[in-house]
């Protein structure tokens, strides 16, 4: 395996010092190294892969110098646009240097969500004419392909992209932990928004221990799983997901499970959803700060003033509670106020160990929530 530490010690010596992207769960090791190590300044956990793409860029317009982005290959979608507009050649000709988490590697058990697109990495990059090749788990294996990263993109001033295996990197454990001491975590605070639900409200989980901890708890309700549609991917997208069926069954109330790293994603499609204002739309924050579900590397969650925003966005009515008590009043609330409103819910991180997964698969999720609405106005 490739320690964390010997890694960027390999990128220090071929003069890079900044590091920004979005944390996944195979780069967790490096990730947390990079936090623990590397000043605020120069490492950045942006809100999209596309943003860290375009912070590196900026970087290098200032400095001369090639950044690293990290990144899970799910998000390979949110960089397809600065990676051709912006990087390519044909345009600013800037180089980046990619470090892609390859889930859903062939032959590997993983996630539904993960299988195709570990089926198309090599191609989609091959497709964005991104130079690219597996990350050797040994040390020197990887400065040698460092060595030949770099003469590339020096170069031919193009993107080069590395991408690492399950089980590239060494384990190492992030010490500069952001410590929380509110009441409750997120599985908590979800049975506390199930128990106030009625029996025809709908929920939209985003991606994530979100999904996995609400298809949990129904079972252990002896509830039916069709009024979840449990997001299993496209993170950042449950809200819009949640609009699409609010405006569609408009005596429905749908309610949105989100996470603060999901919301800040894609945080314009708030704005959407208060300019379309479908008054049974109701938007859930759970905040706790972190990119929970893939190492917890920290968001600026608890920076911004998720109420305020909602409110600057043209939400109705927006909430904050942190208590089983105010969560309880809050959910009622929320309830019985014209939509689209928000509560926000601050909450400590972390899951339990022994956490599992849905045993249906997302088509029959699909065809079960699809077969309730069809009854629902």
């Amino acid at each position: 395996m490739l320690h964390p530490a010997d890694f960027y010690r390999l990128l220090e010596e071929k003069g890079v010092n900044f590091f920004t992207g979005v944390p996944d769960s195979l780069l967790k090791d490096f990730c947390a190294y990079l936090t623990d190590n590397v000043p605020g300044k120069n490492h950045i956990i942006a809100a999209n892969e596309g943003n860290a793409a375009a912070i590196a860029a900026g970087r290098h317009l200032a400095t001369g110098e090639i950044s690293l982005v990290y990144l899970q290959n799910s998000g390979l979608g949110n960089i397809v646009n600065p990676a051709v507009s912006l990087l390519d050649p044909e345009v600013y000709s800037i180089p980046v240097l990619f470090l892609v988490g390859w889930r859903g590697r062939p032959g590997t058990r993983d996630e539904p969500q993960h299988i195709k697109q570990g089926r198309i990495t090599f191609a989609l990059l091959d497709v964005l004419g991104i130079r690219n090749a597996l990350l050797p788990a040994e040390t020197a294996k990887a400065a040698a392909l460092l060595s030949e990263a770099f003469a590339y993109m020096k170069k031919e001033q193009a993107p080069f992209a590395l991408v690492a295996a399950p089980g590239t990197f060494a384990p190492y454990k992030l010490q500069n932990k952001v410590q929380t001491n509110y009441p409750l975590r997120r599985e908590e605070a979800i049975k506390l928004i199930v128990d106030s639900l009625g029996p025809g409200d709908v929920i939209v989980s985003t991606t994530g221990k979100t999904s996995r901890e609400l298809y949990e708890y129904r079972l252990a309700r002896g509830d039916s799983p069709e009024r979840d549609f449990l997001t299993v991917g496209s993170m950042g997208h449950a809200s819009q997901i949640a609009l699409g069926i609010a405006l569609a069954k408009p005596k429905t109330q749908v309610f949105c499970l989100d996470g603060d790293g999901a919301l800040l994603m894609h945080m314009g499609g708030a704005a959407v959803i208060a300019g379309q204002a479908p008054p049974n739309f109701k938007h859930i924050v759970l905040n706790n700060g972190a990119h929970d579900s893939v190492g917890g590397q920290p968001t600026c969650g608890f920076a911004v003033d998720i109420p305020v925003l909602a409110l600057a966005c043209g939400y109705k009515t927006t909430l904050r509670a942190e208590s089983p008590e105010e969560i309880k009043s809050a959910a009622e609330r929320l309830r019985q106020s014209p939509g689209p409103a928000l509560l926000e819910i601050r909450i400590n991180k972390g899951a339990r160990k022994d956490l599992g997964r849905p045993k249906s698969t997302p088509v029959e999720n699909k065809k079960l929530l699809m077969q309730f609405l069809a009854g629902r106005n």
